[in-house]
């Protein structure tokens, strides 16, 4: 059916098409319960398979004794199995390397929901499959309702039998193709008495408990319909992805809340059923309470429920606040949730009459949004004797103590006041002792506080004294105000006592990541950043640090914290893993949970740049939510602070290269140039010289001939200069320390001038006492020349050049001076730059502008300094000035 030309596909849909490019293909055949052939109809497929000349391996497979199954693997390539010695038992285990390694085009890994040896790469066999699917192998497997991740606690109370091994709903939701393996109750309960199944012990035991039609009826609709809701996924996709017109489904969208106890486990697996029914994204959120962090075993316990929401594909959310309920409604509002799940137990009393339980909030101030709540089937203890038992066990030693003191202190402070003055309201003393508890242990320690005025008060200042009998009516009254205003007192006290620790904290983490980031910010060196990160996770998170990142293609260490820490062969499959997949990987996680290191990887926009591992103390709690978010907040400034120091080094690297562009336009320039203008001299006077030198005569032809001569030293002095030059640059200019006269260098460089510019005049001045210096010849011979030659270019023709050479201190000072137009202060520098030239002078062009670079070089190399001053002479022309140290 085409698209009509107006209806474009769902861009979304066309993105989750071109995310399988490149994977394998996932094939799930599916059952109700065990027996019902799953193996036996995937191995008589891949036989047919093999037969059209598909590479088909099989990567393992469980026959359970079943002669019928073990038949149809013979033909088919076995990869042999990894061999795990677990408790003094030898397990045999898919090998998954050997797998990657072989790469074939088909591979059979039956029983999905296989849990693996302990030190396995993964601790399920999904995840194996996921490996094998994301190095383009196509997989196909077999896995039975039952332990699709969602459906255990309603298997469990259809048939009485706790499932131990569970997969994640996203993988039947993922796989490209679920074939469902169908036989009625009756023909199972018969394979199973026939022997098919089990052996005939563990049919029985099977028979009376599992293998019942009624539960067997059960799975088997779950199975239907499950594979129903695949189908019509499936439908939709192609729906979207070709742009047909059809009847879409609403985009609903499920918050779920999650404590920390074992009943929201339920209520997370009824909520991913109902997402998984209406088709719908989800999210799992917890709240948590300023200053009532979770932690111990209800920290452990509520870290399993989200993960165990993460598996079934809930987006993770952590909320903080003290209205449970305004914050929950708050999300679900900007995230435009259509409806909210949680759980609920049986109400108390109070509860029931002051209607203040999660869920009646929820329902009276949810307005448009729907509210699913989910019954407690679990038995537990009363919600009113668990609400006594907080009440008392909640309150430390100290707490208590420091409620009996300040009683005890407002006790005594009154009777001795009463001995001095009339003290009429008493109460006002214990009212400062409810405070004082509150403010410096807590409410709890408030609370109590206050009931031990209650009755301190009563027995120490209210007639009849020492007894708790009251004789007037008004006392009853007073005393009764007396311990609410002290409850309430105490507990508003105390609640802005918590709320204040925990601002304090939270200021005191901004502050912890606010240094972190200002040192970060000075930094610009990528082992700087990563030094100063180990530190500071290493500090805030008192664990050992490591952060890896990518060195000549390779993960490697470049920073850790203690310095002595090292990696071995597992730890590192965990932080490449890390690092290539973008997931967290190691301690706790799916990716070898054993080892002592969670690795988490560094993300930017562009991709990972680095891992960081953490390894906690041992029998340390796992990281509260606190600890989370400022790991988090390291990672992010990490990844920006590594991506700001590399593209610092790429800036380096960019102006490094405008640079060498620079200079190689200049190269060519003067290539162009001064290689161009004297072969063009030289060329035009040869063909003159051959066409007509017969009929020319002698001048003229000696006049052409000194321009060949002149522009072929001109030529060779621009090809010495371009060597030179590469000398420098490569290292490879060795200058000679031998001892030399100074005067007769300069003789002969200006001797050598006055040939090469005839018209030029050149006048010297030689100091007597000029002692020898150490230096190469040749080399000063030459910079002195090309000193000389710039002087000529720039010095005007109707000027003389001045050489004067004198003894200052240690030193043997050599100038050069012109009486040209000067150079500007901006610029005394910049003559010495490769190429850099000043332009045309009284007509003539500029030289090639390596000159004077190659000048200081060969200064340089022999120890001395070269600079340039002007104005020299008169407000005008330049000085070169060049100084040698004095040789002993």
């Amino acid at each position: 059916m085409p698209s009509p030309p107006d209806k474009r596909p769902d861009p979304n849909a066309l993105l989750t098409l071109a995310g399988r490019e490149g994977r394998g293909r996932l094939t799930v055949f599916l059952g109700a319960a065990p027996g019902v052939g799953k193996t036996y109809a995937m191995l008589s497929r891949a036989r047919r398979e093999k037969q059209a000349g598909v590479d088909v391996v099989v990567g393992i497979v469980e026959t359970h004794g079943r002669s019928e199954t073990a038949a149809l693997t013979e033909g088919l390539e076995i990869l042999a199995r990894r061999t795990v010695d677990y408790r003094g038992r030898e397990l045999e285990e898919f090998d998954i390397d050997a797998a990657l390694a072989r790469r074939p085009r088909l591979i059979i890994v039956d029983e999905l929901a296989h849990t693996n040896a302990p030190d396995s790469r993964h601790p399920k066999r999904y995840q194996d499959v996921e490996e094998l699917i994301g190095a383009g192998i196509d997989v196909w497997t077999a896995l039975n309702i039952q332990h699709l991740e969602s459906l255990v606690d309603v298997v469990s109370r259809i048939t009485g039998v706790t499932v131990r091994e569970s997969v994640p709903d996203s993988v039947i939701k993922k796989a490209d193709e679920v074939i469902v393996v169908d036989i009625t109750p009756t023909e199972l309960i018969q394979r199973l008495e026939d022997g098919k199944v089990y052996l005939p012990d563990n049919a029985r035991r099977a028979a009376d408990g599992f293998f019942r039609p009624g539960n067997l009826t059960a799975l088997r609709e779950l199975a239907l319909r499950r594979t129903t809701e695949r189908v019509d996924d499936q439908m939709l996709a192609y729906l979207r992805q070709n742009a047909i017109e059809g009847p879409w489904e609403t985009a609903d969208r499920l918050i779920v809340c999650v404590g920390p106890d074992k009943f929201s486990q339920q209520v997370v697996r009824a909520a991913g059923r109902l997402a998984t029914g209406l088709n719908a994204d989800w999210l799992a959120v917890t709240v948590e309470r300023p200053g009532q962090e979770v932690g111990g075993e209800a920290l452990a316990e509520l870290e399993a429920n989200l993960r165990l929401a993460e598996r079934l594909g809930a987006e993770v959310r952590r909320l903080n606040g003290h209205d449970y309920v305004g914050e929950i409604l708050r999300l679900a509002r900007a995230e435009n949730v259509t409806q909210i799940v949680l759980g609920s137990g049986r109400a108390s009393w109070w509860q029931r009459a002051t209607g203040r339980s999660l869920a009646d909030d929820l329902l009276h101030r949810s307005e448009e949004i729907n509210v699913t709540v989910i019954t407690n089937t679990v038995a537990e203890a009363p919600p009113a004797r668990q609400w006594w038992r907080r009440l008392v066990l909640q309150p430390s030693l100290a707490g208590l103590a420091m409620a009996v003191g300040c009683v005890a202190a407002a006790v005594g402070i009154g009777v001795g006041l009463r001995h001095f003055v009339y003290l009429p309201n008493a109460s006002m003393l214990f009212l400062m002792a409810v405070l004082a508890s509150a403010l410096t242990v807590g409410r709890w320690s408030a609370i109590t506080a206050a009931v031990l005025s209650f009755f301190a008060y009563n027995f120490f200042f209210i007639p009849p004294l020492y007894t708790f009998t009251i004789a007037e009516p008004h006392e009853v009254f007073a005393l009764a105000v007396f311990l609410i205003v002290a409850v309430v007192a105490g507990d508003l006290a105390g609640r802005v006592r918590e709320r204040a620790e925990g601002e304090g904290r939270r200021a005191a983490n901004i502050m912890s990541l606010y240094e972190f980031s200002r040192k970060l910010s000075g930094i610009t060196s990528l082992d700087d950043v990563l030094w100063a990160a180990v530190a500071h996770a290493q500090a805030t998170l008192h664990g050992r640090v490591v952060i890896a990142v990518p060195q000549e293609d390779e993960l490697a260490v470049a920073a850790a914290w203690p310095p002595d820490i090292s990696l071995d062969t597992t730890d590192m499959t965990a932080l490449r893993w890390a690092f290539e997949k973008r997931e967290i990987a190691g301690r706790g996680t799916g990716t070898l949970p054993n080892i002592a290191f969670e690795f988490r990887p560094i993300l930017t926009p562009n991709g990972a740049v680095g891992v960081l591992g953490l390894a906690q103390p041992e029998g340390a709690e796992p990281l509260s939510p606190a600890e989370e978010r400022i790991l988090v907040a390291i990672l992010d400034q990490t990844a920006i602070a590594i991506d700001r120091a590399k593209l610092a080094k790429e800036n380096v690297r960019t102006a490094a290269l405008e640079e060498s562009e620079k200079l190689r336009s200049a190269l060519l320039s003067s290539l162009s140039h001064d290689l161009r203008t004297p072969l063009a001299s030289i060329t035009g006077a040869v063909t003159t010289l051959r066409q007509l030198g017969t009929k020319m005569n002698e001048e003229s032809r000696d006049d052409l001939l000194a321009s060949i001569e002149e522009e072929a030293a001109r030529l060779s002095r621009f090809v010495a200069n371009l060597l030179d030059m590469s000398r420098l640059e490569a290292g490879a200019l060795n200058a000679r320390r031998d001892f030399l006269d100074v005067a007769d260098v300069v003789r002969t460089a200006v001797d050598r001038a006055r040939k090469a510019f005839p018209t030029r005049l050149i006048e010297t001045s030689l100091a007597a006492d000029l002692p020898p210096v150490r230096g190469d010849q040749a080399l000063l011979g030459q910079v002195l020349f090309n000193l000389l030659d710039n002087a000529h270019k720039y010095g005007g023709d109707d000027t003389p050049t001045a050489v004067f050479a004198r003894r200052e201190d240690d030193e043997v000072v050599v100038t050069i001076t012109d009486q040209g137009k000067g150079i500007p202060p901006d610029d005394l520098e910049r003559i010495f730059d490769k190429f850099y030239r000043r332009g045309k002078v009284d007509g003539r062009a500029p030289g090639t502008g390596l000159g004077l670079s190659i000048s200081r070089g060969f200064i340089e190399a022999m120890g001395g300094t070269i600079t340039a001053e002007s104005p020299a002479v008169r407000k005008r022309g330049t000085r070169i000035v060049i100084r040698l140290p004095a040789g002993a």
